[in-house]
């Protein structure tokens, strides 16, 4: 397959590398012409995981989101999602019926709280054509080619199916599913509640307070995840929601423990965010998901205080003083 890639971050960097290691070509939209440049002479991305090296003939590299839409069979996004929308939307026109929309965005989309799915149907594009990545999967592990599952959700079982093909690899194992809202709305509380276990250790907290908050939260992630399920019989326990949830909130390399950490050590959210070279997308994603919690109503005194935090100022010592009593 060939495919067109928006986003050259980490993430973005190493999904590139599985797809041109299985010998896909790939048509990569990156931030400016100095990368592209970079990129093409010295094949590796110098800013992310620079030990990844590109084999120069599979790499058609643009800075122009428009040409990642066209001539390709799949368009690949890796982006934060507060910044979808900038590549979307100017080009939604583009998205023909042939073409299938990965996305390996974990977040929703900020001016209104969609899915990305969600959204798509509602430009008129088939929901058929969309499959999402999610699961554990560090960008640094998939770079050292440690053994990595990812999922592929789709509602279009050829599509999900084909999809997950061109990801497998020796280092890569390809997990099926047909719970599309489920996991993404998994990828995007594990980042909250990773901040949530962030703040417990900069507060002081040891492992086996975290050890109560992580399972807390997890029973909190499946009673939202099973208010908005479209299926029965889902198992919750599965590497896509438990197994991203932990080692999201217990990993060195998890972007969103490190800001929480931060803020429990008394940094502000601007000096946090300014000191973080990467987007902890769990900062938007607490506003977002306690505003979409506000119409279904599910108990999630973890996610609420995580949003008081970051977003009303409340001081983080005495929020999770006030937690503590509620957790069991």
């Amino acid at each position: 397959m060939k495919f067109g890639v928006i986003g050259s971050g980490s993430w973005g960097t190493a999904l590139v590398k599985i797809l041109t290691d299985n010998g896909h070509d790939v048509k990569w939209c990156v931030r400016n012409e100095k990368l592209a440049q970079h990129i093409s002479s010295r094949h590796h991305n110098p800013k992310y995981l620079s030990s990844v090296y590109f084999s120069a003939n599979q790499l058609q590299l643009t800075t122009v989101p428009s040409d990642v839409f066209q001539e390709v069979d799949a368009l690949l996004l890796a982006v934060p999602s507060a910044y979808v929308m900038n590549y979307l939307e100017p080009n939604t026109s583009l998205i023909n019926p042939t073409l299938t929309v990965v996305s390996a965005v974990k977040g929703v989309l900020p001016e209104n709280n969609l899915l990305l799915n969600h959204w798509m149907v509602k430009q008129g594009i088939k929901s058929s054509q969309f499959v999402a990545i999610m699961g554990p999967c560090h960008a640094e592990e998939v770079a050292a080619e440690k053994l990595s599952y990812l999922t592929f959700a789709g509602e279009e079982k050829s599509a999900r199916d084909q999809i997950a093909t061109t990801f497998k690899t020796p280092y890569i194992n390809t997990v099926l599913s047909n719970d599309v809202d489920g996991v993404q709305y998994a990828a995007v509380l594990k980042n909250v509640y990773a901040l949530g276990t962030g703040i417990a250790n900069g507060l002081g907290y040891g492992d086996n307070f975290q050890s109560v908050l992580i399972a807390n939260a997890a029973g909190e992630m499946k009673r939202f995840l099973q208010s908005v399920a479209t299926q029965d019989g889902i198992n919750y326990a599965a590497s896509v929601y438990l197994g991203d949830l932990l080692v999201t909130c217990y990993s060195l390399f998890s972007r969103n423990r490190s800001f929480g950490n931060m803020i429990g050590k008394g940094y502000s959210v601007d000096a946090a965010k300014l000191s973080m070279q990467m987007v902890a997308e769990g900062y938007p994603a607490s506003r977002a998901m306690f505003q979409i919690n506000e119409g279904i109503g599910v108990k999630m005194p973890i996610a609420a205080a995580v949003y008081d935090i970051l977003w009303n100022g409340k001081d983080p010592a005495h929020t999770f003083e006030d937690l503590e009593q509620l957790l069991y």
